[in-house]
C-alpha cells in the first residue's frame, strides 16, 4: 500500500543477521518504524524473543502489520503454529500505534534492545505537517510521513537525524542497563557527524555493516547545499557505487545534474551506554523542559577515566538539581555531606579515625592561609614561597621583625619571610627565627620520611610554632593512593593541637581551575575559629564545588571494600607548650561579640530567618545555565567572560560607567570583596564608617580584621537611611588625618528593605566628596524591589527595571575634581535569582587595590558562564526569564507584607519594607518579659530573644546583637513555602508561650 512504509529491509537484515542470538533470544526488543511489520516478524521467527513490540506511527501500518502477523501465525487450516517452546508469533509479537517510543513510555516496559530504520530526510513541507490528522488523511500524505521527518527540536535536525536522535533520546529511558540499540543510518550527513549523535549522548558504538545504496536521480540536493554554503559542514557522497572519495552536496548536485550517478554509504550502528544509570540520570534530568541544553550536551570523550569522572558528576549534579527545589542550607564549615565523605576517604584508604567536626572547609587553600594568620595576627610567620602568591603584599614587604619580635606592638601587620620547602633547611629557619606561625608544603623526598615529618612536629613544639602542613600535591584521590609521611604517622597518631594539615583539592581531570581545600584538626576550639572565619571573611564555599569532589570521594567509598581488621589504637598528641601564641585581640573580640548561624541539631531543623540567602526555589532557567555550564566542552573564552554583561547591568541600574579605566575585580563572594577593602583601609591607617543597622557580618568582619569604626546614627522612621546631617556630623567629629570609608547599603538597604532615591543618594556621595572620604557602595542586595511606588524619582511613573534607578555618572561627573575613590560593589546572585550560587564583583579607578590584595578565590569558569548567560536572558528581556524575575518579586512581596502582618499582631513592631529579602522589628510586647524554656530562662530583651524563639519554637531570627539596633532583630523572609508557614506558626507560638491568649501585645 503506497501510504506504508517499506524498511530498508535487505540492507538492514543483513546487518542484524550478522549478530550473536545471545542479543535477541529471550529479549524485550522494539522496533521504530516498523511499517508492513515484516522485520519484526522475521526477527521473532529466527531468534525467539520474549517478545518484541512493532512500532509505528502510522495507524494504516499497525492495522496491515496485524493482518501480516495472523497470515505467518496461523497455517491453512487458521490453526496457530508453535515453535519449539510451545509459543506462536502471536504471543511473541504485538504492534502497536506509537509516535517513536511513546507506547513503551507510557506503558513503562523496559528494553533490552531497540532497533530501527527510520527516515533522515526533512520534509520539504514542514509547516504543513503538524496541522494533518493521520487518521484522515491522504495516502500522498502517509507516504511523506513515512519517508520524510519533522523538526524534532534537536541540532542534528539540520542534517535530516533528529528523528534519529530523538528515538536515541527517548530509548536511554527505557533500555536496560545492558540493552544494546541498533539502528540503520544514511551515510549522507558524514560518518563523523552520523557516529556523534550517539557518542555526545554518552554512548560507546560499533560500526556493524556499511554498504552504499544509488542516490535516487531525482533528489533535490538544493536544502544540503544550502546548509553548506551557510557552514562549515560537509555531507559525504560518492560517485556511483565504486567510489571510495567523497565528495559535498554541491558537487554532487552539479553532477546528478549533468547525468551521473551518485552514492550514500548505509551504516548500521550498535550502542551501548557507557555508564548507564548516570546518563539515564543526566537525561530524566534534561526532558523536563531543557531542550537547549540537551542540544549543547557532550559525553563523548577520548580519555576513559575523564569521561567516568565527568558523566559521573553530571548524573550528580542533575539528581541535585532535580530533587531540590530551593538551596539547601549548610553551615560556613561546609556541606555536612562532603565532610563526611572527607573523614570516611580517610579512615577506608588511610586508616585515619577522623569527624567531620575535625574539618573545615574552604573555597582555596590560599583562603585558608589567609584566613589562618588573620586569626592569629603573628608578628611573624615563615610560609612555603610557592604558597605566598595569593597574600597581601605588605604582608611580604614588612621590615619590622625587630620591633614586634616580642608581639607587644599594635596588631596591624603580619611579617612573613618566605621559606624553602625542603624540610632540613625550614627547621634551621624555625630555630633561628622563632615564627609564631609556620606555613609549608612538603617536598617529594620529605613525603617518605616519617622521622623527618616527626622532627618538623618537635622543632615547632619545641619554638612554640604553629604549623600548617600543606599536603594538595600529595593526596591522590584514586582507588589505589599512595601514602605519605604525613598520612601514616596520622594512622597511628592523634594530631598534635598546635598543627593543622592543609588540602587544596585540584587535581581533577575535567575542569582544571575548580577547586575546594580543607583543614583537619583535631582541636575543636580551633577548628570553630576557622569556621567563624570562613563566615565573616567569605559567607561560604561554594556547594557545587564542594559536590563535584564529593562526587569522586562517594565514587572511591563505594568501591571501596571495608577492611574487616580493627582501626588501630593512636598515640595520644603532644603536650602544647604554654608560650604558644593564641588568637589576636581583635579575632578574639569580634568572634565573642559577633552573631554567627547556628547549625541544624540532631533533634531537629532549625527554621533560618537569620542567613543572608534566598531560598526560593530555583527557577528552572537558572537550573538549565548551571547544568549547560558544566555539561559544554571546548567554551571559548568570549562565552566566560563577563565584563561586558557587567558594563551593561551597571549602566542599566545605575547609570554608572565602566571605562577602560576601571578595574572590575571578580571574587566568589561579595563579602570577600568587601573584606579586601577592609584591609586596604587598615593599611592606610584609615576608618570605616557604618550606618546604624549595618549588616552584621559585615561590621564583624571589618573588627575583626582590626579596622577603626565609627557609627552613623540612623532611625527607625526613616528605614535605617543615613541622613546627610548625620553623616556630615560624624565626618566632622571623626579623628583628624584619618581617612573616612563611608560604607553605604543600596538602592535596598540590607538589612531593613528600605530604598535610597536617586536624589537621596546624590546628596550623600557629595558630602562624602566636601570631605575626602571614600566611599564603598554595595549593591549586592538590590535588584528584587517590590514596593516602588515613585520611587526612585519622586513624581515620575515609568515601568520599573526600564530605567536606571540612580544617575550615578551624571552625579560622579558634576563632583569631577573633588571626589575620593568610589567602590561599586556588588553580587549577581539575588538579581538573578540564583539561591546558593554566588559571584562578586568590585569595580574601581583606585588600580592599587587588586595589586595590595589580591583575590585569592576567583569564579570557576563554569561561574562565569552561567551568569553571563543569565545576564544575556534578563537584559534582553526574555520572555520566560522576565517572568521568573516578576514572580520571584511577586512572591517576596506577599511574604514581606504576610510577615509584616503576623508580626503586628503578635506584638512586634515593623519598620516596613521595600525591596530585598529581609525586614527588622522590634518585639516591643516582649521586652522586660520573664520567659524558661528549654534550658533558656530570663528576661527577654533584644540580644536573647533570639535564643528564647530558638529553644521554644525551632525559629532562628537574627537578635540585635546582630543588626547593631537597640531591640531590632533581623528576618529573612526569602524561605521556602513549607519553611516560611512553619516561621510564621513558630511566631504566632512564641506570643502564646509568652503573652498567652490575650490581647497584651
Amino acid at each position: 500500500m503506497p501510504g506504508i512504509f517499506v524498511p530498508c529491509s535487505a540492507a538492514f537484515y543483513e546487518g542484524l543477521g550478522q549478530q550473536p542470538d545471545s542479543i535477541f533470544r529471550d529479549k524485550t526488543v522494539a522496533e521504530l518504524g516498523c511499517g508492513n511489520g515484516w522485520m519484526s516478524i522475521a526477527l521473532a521467527q529466527r531468534w525467539s524473543p520474549f517478545k518484541v513490540y512493532g512500532l509505528d506511527i502510522n495507524p494504516r501500518a499497525i492495522k496491515i502489520a496485524r493482518i501480516n502477523l495472523y497470515l505467518n501465525a496461523l497455517d491453512d487450516d487458521g490453526l496457530p503454529i508453535y515453535d519449539g517452546e510451545r509459543k506462536t508469533l502471536l504471543d511473541r509479537i504485538e504492534f502497536h500505534e506509537s509516535d517513536l517510543l511513546s507506547c513503551c513510555r507510557d506503558s513503562k516496559i523496559e528494553l533490552d534492545c531497540i532497533v530501527g530504520c527510520i527516515p533522515q530526510v526533512l520534509d520539504p513541507n514542514p509547516e504543513v505537517m503538524p496541522n494533518i490528522k493521520i487518521n484522515n488523511s491522504s495516502e500522498e500524505f502517509l507516504y511523506s510521513r513515512c519517508y520524510y521527518c519533522a523538526f524534532q527540536g534537536v541540532v542534528e535536525d539540520q542534517f535530516g537525524l533528529g528523528l534519529i536522535a530523538r528515538a536515541v533520546e527517548e530509548g536511554i529511558a527505557l533500555i536496560k542497563p545492558m540493552g544494546i540499540m541498533i539502528f540503520s543510518m544514511g551515510g549522507r550527513p558524514g560518518q563523523v557527524l552520523c557516529e556523534r549523535l550517539f557518542l555526545r549522548r554518552g554512548f560507546r558504538i560499533n560500526n556493524l555493516w556499511q554498504s552504499k545504496l544509488m542516490q535516487a536521480a531525482d533528489t533535490d540536493l538544493s536544502d544540503l547545499v544550502e546548509i553548506e554554503e551557510n557552514s562549515p559542514h560537509q555531507f559525504e557522497f560518492f560517485v556511483d557505487l565504486g567510489g571510495d572519495q567523497p565528495i559535498s552536496a554541491r558537487t554532487a548536485c552539479a553532477y546528478m545534474k549533468s547525468g551521473g550517478c551518485v552514492s550514500h554509504a548505509l551504516s548500521m550502528y550498535s550502542c551501548h551506554l557507557r555508564q548507564p544509570d548516570q546518563v539515564k540520570k543526566i537525561f530524566d534530568f534534561l526532558k523536563d523542559g531543557f531542550p537547549e541544553v540537551s542540544s549543547s550536551l557532550d559525553l563523548s570523550f577520548d580519555d576513559n577515566s575523564v569521561a567516568d569522572e565527568k558523566i559521573s558528576f553530571l548524573a550528580y549534579l542533575a539528581s541535585f538539581l532535580k530533587e531540590n527545589k530551593s538551596n539547601p542550607c549548610e553551615p560556613p564549615a561546609g556541606c555536612l555531606n562532603f565532610r563526611n565523605l572527607v573523614t570516611g576517604f580517610m579512615k577506608a584508604y588511610h586508616h585515619i579515625p577522623l569527624t567531620p567536626d575535625n574539618v573545615v572547609v574552604f573555597p582555596s587553600r590560599a583562603v585558608a592561609i589567609e584566613n589562618a594568620l588573620q586569626l592569629f595576627l603573628p608578628a611573624l610567620a615563615i610560609v612555603d614561597k610557592h604558597l605566598t602568591r595569593h597574600l597581601p603584599k605588605q604582608w611580604l614587604t614588612s621590615s619590622t621583625i625587630e620591633e614586634r619580635a616580642d608581639c607587644t606592638e599594635a596588631e596591624n601587620i603580619v611579617t612573613v619571610i618566605e621559606s624553602p620547602r625542603k624540610w632540613d633547611l625550614l627547621i634551621e629557619f624555625i630555630r633561628k627565627l622563632k615564627p609564631q606561625v609556620v606555613v609549608t608544603g612538603m617536598a617529594q623526598f620529605d613525603a617518605i620520611r616519617t622521622a623527618a615529618f616527626v622532627n618538623l612536629l618537635n622543632v615547632t613544639k619545641d619554638v612554640g610554632s604553629w604549623l600548617f602542613l600543606d599536603i594538595s600535591e600529595h593526596l591522590e584521590l584514586s582507588r589505589v593512593p599512595s601514602s605519605n609521611s604525613v598520612l601514616r604517622y596520622l594512622a597511628g597518631n592523634t594530631l598534635p593541637s598546635h598543627v593543622a594539615i592543609l588540602c587544596g583539592l585540584v587535581k581533577n581531570q575535567v575542569y582544571s581551575d575548580l577547586e575546594v581545600a580543607f583543614t583537619i584538626s583535631e582541636q575543636a576550639a580551633f577548628c570553630e575559629a576557622l569556621s567563624q572565619t570562613v563566615e565573616l571573611l567569605e559567607g561560604h564555599t561554594s556547594v557545587i564545588s564542594q559536590q563535584y569532589y564529593g562526587c569522586l570521594l562517594h565514587q572511591l567509598l563505594a568501591f571501596r571494600i571495608c577492611e574487616p581488621h580493627a582501626q588501630q589504637e593512636r598515640r595520644p598528641a603532644l603536650v602544647l607548650p604554654q608560650r604558644m601564641i593564641g588568637f589576636s585581640n581583635s579575632a578574639i573580640s569580634a568572634i565573642k561579640e559577633a552573631e554567627f548561624s547556628l547549625p541544624d541539631s540532631k533533634e531537629s531543623c532549625v527554621i533560618h530567618m537569620d542567613l543572608d540567602r534566598s531560598f526560593l526555589p530555583i527557577p528552572s532557567a537558572v537550573k538549565a545555565s548551571i547544568f549547560e555550564s558544566f555539561a559544554r566542552q571546548n567554551i571559548m573564552d568570549s562565552e566566560t567572560d563577563v565584563r561586558s554583561s557587567i558594563q551593561r547591568l551597571l549602566k542599566r541600574n545605575y547609570n554608572y560607567p565602566v571605562d577602560s579605566d576601571s578595574d572590575i575585580i571578580y571574587g566568589s563572594t561579595s563579602l570577600a570583596l568587601f573584606n579586601k577593602l577592609v584591609r586596604r583601609c587598615v593599611q592606610e591607617r584609615g576608618i570605616f564608617v557604618f550606618p546604624l543597622g549595618t549588616n552584621g557580618h559585615y561590621v564583624s568582619a571589618a573588627k575583626f580584621l582590626n579596622a577603626n569604626t565609627l557609627t552613623i546614627p540612623t532611625k527607625s522612621s526613616s528605614g535605617f537611611k543615613i541622613e546627610p546631617s548625620a553623616l556630615e556630623d560624624t565626618l566632622n567629629n571623626k579623628e583628624p588625618f584619618s581617612r573616612a570609608w563611608v560604607y553605604i547599603s543600596g538602592p535596598t538597604i540590607n538589612p531593613s528593605g528600605f530604598l535610597y532615591s536617586a536624589k537621596e543618594i546624590e546628596e550623600l556621595l557629595y558630602i562624602c566628596a566636601r570631605n575626602a572620604a571614600r566611599v564603598v557602595i554595595d549593591t549586592s542586595f538590590s535588584g528584587l524591589e517590590f514596593q516602588t511606588d515613585d520611587w526612585p524619582f519622586p513624581g515620575v511613573q515609568f515601568p520599573f527595571n526600564r530605567w536606571p534607578c540612580w544617575d550615578l555618572e551624571g552625579c560622579l561627573d558634576d563632583m569631577a575634581g573633588h571626589v575620593a575613590p568610589v567602590y561599586l560593589l556588588g553580587e549577581l546572585s539575588l538579581e538573578l535569582t540564583i539561591a546558593g550560587l554566588k559571584f562578586g564583583f568590585l569595580i574601581s579607578k583606585d588600580r592599587s587595590s587588586e595589586y595590595s590584595f589580591p583575590i585569592s578565590s576567583q569564579p570557576h569558569s563554569t561561574l562565569k558562564y552561567t551568569f553571563r548567560k543569565l545576564l544575556g536572558l534578563k537584559y534582553d528581556l526574555d520572555e520566560h526569564f522576565s517572568n521568573l524575575i516578576a514572580e520571584q518579586r511577586e512572591t517576596l512581596k506577599g511574604r514581606a507584607n504576610h510577615l509584616m502582618k503576623t508580626l503586628e499582631n503578635c506584638g512586634w513592631d515593623v519598620v516596613g519594607c521595600h525591596g530585598g529579602i529581609s525586614m527588622l522589628a522590634k518585639p516591643t510586647a516582649y521586652i522586660g518579659k520573664l520567659f524558661r524554656v528549654n534550658c533558656f530562662e530570663g528576661t527577654l530583651n533584644g540580644c536573647n530573644i533570639r535564643e528564647a524563639l530558638l529553644r521554644s519554637t525551632g525559629l532562628c531570627i537574627s537578635s540585635s546583637t546582630w543588626t547593631g539596633i537597640t531591640d531590632y532583630c533581623r528576618f529573612n523572609f526569602a524561605l521556602e513555602s513549607g519553611e516560611f508557614k512553619r516561621a510564621m506558626d513558630c511566631i504566632t507560638r512564641f506570643k502564646e508561650l509568652v503573652l498567652g491568649g490575650s490581647d497584651e501585645s
